[in-house]
């Protein structure tokens, strides 16, 4: 039953992803369905009836009725927290969605999809690089992952198992530090990298950026120096939770 949109959502697991950050699944009776790139709204209602509302991004697409939240802990926030630290199968949550219609990704298409994600940017890159394995379209569909060091990457040994049987092809970037055996550079995304990394614009590409503000408005003015249309880029921007 849904209240003004919002519907009930029992936590059903939670996983460690990286040490500031957490997936959880959680059934909503009811769900709708989703498309990969889409988000909902969590509310979250204290004992004395305060609420705290904050979006986030699903790592899951499609019609089941379990959905997955990647959700990265900012330390003063006032939601990811409680969701990254504390909260536990069986616990109750609100979630109001899917929402947004132009972050999406639809299998189907000619061209092919360019996928940058920034930090926990990568979750509903995550539900495309799903969808695209699901219809088999692998092929045409790449993951570049901009991430502090390894061990911050959500998703990181899906992601790398999936490139290594026939997945969805990543490029990682290293900001600070990188692991073992890595013979490139380290440091924030540049020009060369990106080029390097991402369709050539005669190639027309499709394509997504999410992460936070600086990195996604970094990322969009270097596309455009390289000669990719602004209008096939779209963009996702996030701050604290």
């Amino acid at each position: 039953m849904t209240v003004g949109g919002w519907r009930p959502a029992r936590v059903v697991e939670t996983l460690p992803a990286t040490p500031s950050a957490r997936i959880l699944r959680l059934a909503v009776p009811g769900w709708p369905g989703s498309l990969a790139g889409q988000h909902v709204d969590v509310r979250l209602t204290a004992e004395d009836g305060y609420q705290a509302v904050r979006s986030y991004s699903l790592g899951s697409y499609g019609a089941s009725e379990t959905i997955e939240l990647g959700v990265d802990e900012i330390p003063d926030g006032e939601v990811s927290p409680y969701l990254v630290r504390d909260v536990l199968p069986g616990d109750e949550l609100e979630v109001k969605g899917p929402l947004g219609g132009y972050f999406v990704w639809r299998p189907g298409g000619v061209a092919p999809v360019q996928l940058i994600a920034g930090g926990s940017g990568v979750v509903p890159l995550m539900a495309m690089a799903r969808a695209a394995t699901d219809a088999g379209a692998t092929t045409s569909v790449r993951l570049l992952y901009s991430t502090r060091a390894h061990e911050n990457a959500i998703y990181r040994d899906e992601l790398n198992r999936a490139a290594s049987n026939g997945g969805v092809a990543v490029s990682w970037v290293y900001t600070r530090a990188a692991p073992s055996g890595w013979d490139g550079p380290v440091g924030r995304l540049d020009d060369a990298r990106l080029r390097d990394a991402v369709w050539p614009p005669e190639q027309e590409p499709t394509i997504y950026v999410c992460g936070p503000t600086g990195f996604v408005e970094h990322v969009a003015d270097a596309l455009v120096r390289l000669g990719h249309p602004p209008a096939r880029i779209r963009t996702e921007r996030f701050g604290g939770a």
